[in-house]
């Protein structure tokens, strides 16, 4: 491993509760921008080396390792237990699978908090500044620890809540309202869906939800196609913007390159583009300037002609 390299991590997903105040709705396939939750979840941690989900197996955008408590409907330690018996990183990341807007960014640095500090785990807190363990990073040592203690009690794990089981762990805390939002209702479903919608987030979300359906794994300079879609539009034809860009993937994937293959195709075609528009521009100028010089000529056609 270099450097540059991400420590390894492992993911539990908590993706089997009842969902009660939705109605008994399957939860985790309640489409939010047009990706289910659950799969908008497992997008933000698939950098992970392994990803648990305790839930009865179902169709998910990646592969994942399916587990599940025993009894089923046990409750989220008992599921989190299940979960953690798959998994052998040093740090694990718990997490549930109702959470629209938890992006890599936000799973990267819990992780990077969890290994700077010693606490035992980091997790964010909400709006309302309390505690979400299932946005969290652990040491996996601890939690460990924690579950053997619970497990020798009267009556083990089952039914037990979850904050039995954090109250026994050191945690480090970070505000995060947005990347905490969890989808408990049909009003936080709706809220989650009209937030995607909005000008400041919705081209993020599509290209975010285009990859995903696409199965492709390629961070772009989103900034740099939309550039070169303009240059396009406005230097040839509107048609041509669409076009354009699907060319630059298609031979960007051709070279089996990464986002210097998309940059470098971009650079060429935005290149050939304002060419393209600058012919247009001496053509134009030219056509003016003959026509200018056709009406001031004696015999013209133009209002001097005699």
């Amino acid at each position: 491993m270099t450097s540059n390299e991400p420590l390894p991590y492992d993911v539990v997903v908590l993706a089997g509760g009842g969902a009660r105040r939705l109605g008994g709705a399957d939860k985790p396939g309640v489409r939010v921008g047009g990706r289910a939750l659950l799969d908008r979840v497992l997008g933000a941690c698939a950098d992970a080396r392994t990803t648990v989900v305790v839930a009865d197996p179902r169709r998910t955008a990646r592969p994942v390792r399916w587990a599940r408590e025993e009894p089923p409907g046990a409750g989220p330690v008992a599921a989190l237990d299940a979960g953690l018996r798959h998994t052998a990183a040093d740090d694990v990341l718990v997490l549930s699978a109702d959470l629209p807007f938890l992006a890599t960014d936000t799973v990267r640095g819990l992780l990077t908090a969890l290994r700077a500090g010693r606490a035992d785990g980091v997790l964010l807190t909400d709006a309302d500044g309390r505690d979400q363990p299932l946005v969290a990073a652990y040491r996996s040592a601890a939690l460990r620890r924690e579950l053997a203690v619970l497990t020798a009690g009267e009556g083990g794990l089952t039914g037990l809540p979850l904050r039995r089981l954090t109250a026994g762990l050191d945690l480090a805390r970070v505000p995060d309202p947005v990347a905490s939002f969890d989808c408990d209702t049909w009003d936080d479903i709706a809220a989650a869906r009209a937030r995607i919608r909005e000008h400041d987030h919705v081209l993020d979300e599509w290209i975010s939800a285009v990859k995903d359906e696409l199965g492709i794994d390629l961070d772009v300079d989103t900034g740099l196609l939309l550039d070169l879609a303009r240059d396009a539009a406005h230097g040839v034809a509107r048609p041509a913007a669409p076009l354009t860009t699907f060319l630059v993937g298609y031979a960007a994937a051709q070279a089996k390159g990464g986002p210097e293959a998309v940059a470098e195709a971009a650079r060429k075609a935005a290149a050939l583009a304002l060419r393209w528009a600058q012919e247009a521009e001496q053509e134009n100028a030219q056509q003016q300037s003959a026509e200018e010089q056709k009406a001031g000529r004696p015999g013209g056609s133009g209002p001097d002609a005699g």
